[in-house]
């Protein structure tokens, strides 16, 4: 089982950049891209948080997504 980010979706949905998250979040731009790029193998949960409330997100289904493996 994998989970994943659905941020690079959720992002291009709502017409906002990477680079305005890293801003409105005052995470490294960095971080975002690994995030958007499901790079990170663990989340670091007061990341994951910021962006949530950046993005005004309140359903966990809009930002993750399980995948089965099999």
């Amino acid at each position: 089982m994998e989970v994943r980010l659905k941020l690079k979706m959720v992002l291009f949905e709502r017409g906002i950049t990477q680079k305005e998250v890293a801003v409105g979040t005052g995470l490294r731009e960095n971080v975002i891209s690994e995030m958007v790029n499901n790079q990170r193998k663990t989340f670091n949960r007061e990341q994951v948080a910021k962006v949530i409330n950046f993005l005004g997100i309140t359903d966990m289904n809009e930002i993750f997504e399980i995948k089965l493996n099999g």
